[in-house]
């Protein structure tokens, strides 16, 4: 059975991607962080997703295409 190969493109794009949502986490993370007395108690709310987006960008760039 032939494995189909992933383009090159499509890979460098994927990681890119990743970099970009990781790199909103991490602003989402530090904006929030700025404003807690602003956002009074729904703050959990913005830092959790920022850890989401923080995962998910982590999970794209060390994702391996097979």
């Amino acid at each position: 059975m032939s494995e189909m190969e992933v383009p090159g493109g499509l890979s460098i794009a994927e990681k890119l991607l990743g970099l970009v949502i990781l790199v909103l986490g991490v602003l989402a993370i530090y904006y929030t962080y700025q404003a807690l007395e602003a956002l009074g108690q729904i703050w959990p709310i913005f830092m959790a997703l920022g850890a989401f987006l923080i995962v998910i960008g982590l999970a794209l760039i060390l994702a391996r295409a097979e």
